[in-house]
């Protein structure tokens, strides 16, 4: 159903924001490390129109297009009632107002063509496309990172999803052709171009179709078993722990083996950001690969988020002729990327296709990451 169908009028402009996936840096931006996402062409739409009475409508074309639009009045929003799909735009319009924001009633309708569950941030799109529109037609006047901030303070705080910064900026931040190198601790960040095809290259994401959820405990459980390892390593996050550190920081971690992987895992992390950037920068972006394939092993063997479809999608790949490949998002299923000569695209999607065939499990979703823009208002 269109937003005329559902609420008999015209929405007063349409907003739309990104997936994303992540080229390499997991697991580092809540502990203020860096990453390096770039913005998927597929976008979470919102279309929307003001009230003035206090009332918020969402409806989703994900939902049911006949079921009716969820309402709530916002003098009763409440994260301990918060609760499905809905919660995620309802959370961006408490975190506003918390924050001071004068933003009144409104009337949405999404309608998105990111996978959900597939580690692509289908959360964060939606998150960022509502808070455009409301940044738009209440004036408030915040800037993109301000307003990804407040959009991750509405999945901390009000859906109780323990994430850190990167998909709500790589949202609102990214550009066409390039990776966003952002720096968690002070958000400062760089646009880095990522012409592939120039290379005679391409970015395959091979959704596994294994969803996940951030907020089932384990993505949490690793986030506190990092401040956990930074306070015992007497830093403010593991971000302050250097590679030529690494060794002497987890000696002193004692017999803790679980804290010295997660920190081995971070620390060695952050630098693969830094070479696949040093990389990027001399047009050397073959040599990426062999990086994103040590990452994926160090999520599965350090960081333990990996699971059987994500390995068997990045060995298939490697064996197939990727030139790397490894798990993306928070783990637990999602998406892989694996990058490659264009030449072998269909030679390496056959092979994961059928092995995925082979080892039983549903047929994984392939398409291409093409570097896209961020969060934008859809022209009329």
């Amino acid at each position: 159903m269109t937003f005329r169908e559902v609420y008999g009028g015209a929405p007063d402009g349409v907003w739309a924001a990104p997936g994303r996936v992540n080229l390499i840096g997991e697991h580092t931006d809540y502990n203020d490390g860096f990453v390096l996402p770039l913005a998927l062409p597929h976008t979470t739409r919102v279309a929307a129109v003001r009230r003035n009475d206090g009332v918020l409508r969402l409806h989703s074309a994900q939902t049911g297009g006949a079921a009716a639009p969820v309402e709530l009045r916002l003098d009763t929003l409440d994260p301990a009632g918060a609760d499905g799909w809905a919660a995620y735009p309802a959370g961006v319009v408490w975190a506003l107002r918390e924050a001071g924001h004068p933003v009144g009633g409104a009337d949405l309708h999404v309608d998105s063509t990111v996978p959900t569950g597939a580690g692509l941030s289908s959360s964060a799109a939606l998150e960022v496309a509502t808070g455009l529109a409301l940044n738009d037609l209440y004036g408030l006047g915040l800037d993109p990172a301000r307003l990804a901030g407040l959009c991750r303070r509405a999945e901390n705080a009000y859906v109780g999803v323990p994430c850190g910064i990167m998909d709500q900026m790589a949202s609102a931040c990214c550009t066409e052709g390039h990776a966003l190198h952002l720096d968690t601790r002070d958000l400062t960040r760089r646009q880095v171009p990522l012409d592939l095809a120039a290379h005679r290259l391409r970015l395959l994401v091979v959704d596994t179709r294994v969803q996940h959820s951030l907020g089932d405990g384990a993505y949490a459980e690793r986030r506190s078993g990092c401040e956990e390892g930074a306070r015992r390593l007497g830093v403010s996050a593991l971000r302050d722990v250097t590679v030529e550190e690494l060794d002497a920081a987890t000696a002193r971690l004692g017999d803790e083996p679980t804290l010295r992987r997660l920190v081995r895992h971070v620390v060695t992390e952050n630098r693969r950001v830094e070479e696949t950037i040093a990389l990027l920068d001399a047009g050397d972006v073959r040599a990426v690969g062999p990086v994103l394939t040590a990452g994926h092993a160090s999520l599965r063997d350090d960081f333990a988020v990996s699971c059987p479809e994500l390995d068997l999608a990045v060995d298939t790949a490697l064996e197939a002729g990727a030139l790397g490949a490894r798990m993306t998002g928070g783990g637990f299923g999602g998406s892989a990327i694996v990058l490659l000569d264009e030449a072998l695209t269909a030679k390496v999607g056959d092979a994961v296709t059928e092995a995925f065939a082979a080892a039983g499990h549903r047929s994984p979703r392939l398409f291409d990451a093409v570097p896209s823009a961020g969060a934008h208002r859809v022209p009329s």
